[in-house]
């Protein structure tokens, strides 16, 4: 039998390189709701999700149950799912904020088991994202509210509404489906167990435009007085301009709802997003990331991987550049881009540098807004060189995994230190606005 070894692996990628339309024919002007939804969901069980009649709470919170015992491995007892569920998911004390943070930052949380032990257990699988299982249910009705309310389509993730999807028919304005989802926040999503509050990600369409948003609302959390005592959110609207087009790696858009359903919500394209490009921000808004950044990123990371991989690290082959415009949110692609790049296995550290020192304070401020204390600054050179060799303020051992420095500190470091060991380091440098920083003395001697 042949022995192979491997050279390289990768996830798919989440953006598709290019697509072409698969459909052909497309309905008149006039298309109904309910005729866009069954082709919606249609559409979505041939990709692998699975369609359940789900149209209450006590059904949605039945399915919750056995999704989070196939994802972990056990089964609950009633004492402990009560338990699990009242303290952990449902807890009246918590709001949209908490519930955000859960999904992307304290996926895992702690069952007191019966006989006094504990165990992990998590909500969302971000290491295998294939370990989660992907349902669709629609018509789900909630009572709870100021107001009656039935929701269109919602996709949940190991039993969780993460994802939903509103849909006004073929003619009628987009925006009015955003609307409704506003009307949503308001009304109805927090009513009940307040399961809706874990929705993610929006996605408003009238068959010919789609488009998706995260629930970047924020919440100003107030207490009800009321028998339940459950904490509800005082929110400020959102606005349809952060609102964005899915669309392939040539960032030509794909609007029409079915080509939308074929890219976006291809299993391992909304898992990717939902588990790696979403960015929980220090400042409590959930940002998704637009098709052009995540294409970047991913860009980048293959070509990390391959230029380790192929040993061309410290060539022209390991290196390249990403042209975003401006106020295209280049920070973020960088930040997300540093932090992925931080937590692979063959990565000792992530240089970001600024050719402005200016800039240095800036970035890290633009930096520690995705996420408090995830990159390092350095007031001087010698900070700079502490850093590099994982040493505190008082000398001690510490890991510094992402630095945000200047090109000047860093041409000083270089030229004082002809021998060192970060050079048999593995060490990935960002340039930012490299159109600056390439050129010179300085760059050359970093290089």
């Amino acid at each position: 039998m042949s022995q192979y070894n491997m050279i390289a692996s990768t996830d798919e990628v989440t953006v598709v390189s290019e697509y072409v339309s698969m459909f052909k024919v497309r309905p008149d002007s006039y298309q109904s709701e309910a005729d866009l939804e069954s082709e919606f969901i249609k559409l979505l069980t041939t990709q692998g999700y699975e369609y359940l009649t789900i149209r209450n709470e006590d059904a949605l919170v039945s399915n919750l149950r056995k999704q989070l015992e196939l994802l972990n491995g056990l089964i609950f007892s009633d004492d402990e799912w009560d338990r699990f569920f009242i303290e952990c998911i449902a807890n009246t004390n918590e709001g949209i904020v908490e519930k955000t943070k859960k999904v992307q930052e304290d996926y895992v949380q702690l069952l007191k088991r019966d006989d006094g032990s504990t165990k992990n257990i998590y909500l969302i699988d971000k290491r295998n994202i294939h370990n989660n299982r992907l349902q669709v249910i629609n018509q789900y009705e909630e009572f709870g509210g100021a107001h009656g309310t039935r929701y269109d389509v919602t996709v949940l993730v190991n039993g969780l509404p993460l994802v939903h999807i509103e849909l006004k028919r073929r003619g009628v304005a987009i925006r009015e489906a955003f609307n409704q989802i506003n009307r949503y926040q308001r009304d109805s999503f927090l009513a009940s167990s307040g399961l809706f509050e874990y929705v993610q990600i929006f996605i408003i369409s009238n068959g010919t435009h789609t488009k998706y948003y995260s629930n970047t609302t924020r919440s100003a959390h107030i207490k009800e007085h009321n028998n339940s005592q459950r904490r509800k959110s005082k929110r400020t609207s959102n606005s349809f301009e952060f609102t964005s087009f899915w669309a392939d790696a040539s960032n030509r858009t794909i609007p029409d709802l079915m080509d939308f359903t074929k890219t976006f919500f291809a299993k391992h394209t909304l898992l990717n997003i939902l588990t790696k490009y979403c960015v929980f921000t220090s400042e409590e808004l959930l940002l998704v990331m637009r098709p052009y950044q995540i294409a970047a990123t991913e860009r980048i990371l293959s070509r990390i991987r391959i230029a380790t991989n192929y040993k061309k690290t410290g060539s022209v082959e390991a290196g390249g550049y990403i042209w975003h415009t401006t106020g295209s949110g280049k920070t973020l692609t960088s930040f997300k881009t540093a932090q992925l790049a931080s937590a692979l296995p063959d990565i000792d550290k992530v240089i970001f540098v600024v050719d402005r020192k200016d800039l240095d304070y800036q970035s890290m401020k633009e930096y520690d807004r995705f996420e408090k204390g995830a990159a390092n600054g350095n007031t001087s050179t010698r900070v700079l060189h502490r850093q590099l060799e994982n040493r505190n303020e008082k000398g001690n051992p510490h890991e510094y995994k992402i630095i945000v420095t200047t090109i000047q500190k860093l041409d000083i470091f270089v030229r004082k230190n002809k021998q060192h060991e970060i050079y048999k380091k593995h060490v990935v440098l960002i340039f930012d606005e490299c159109h600056r920083s390439q050129f010179g003395e300085m760059h050359r001697a970093i290089t």
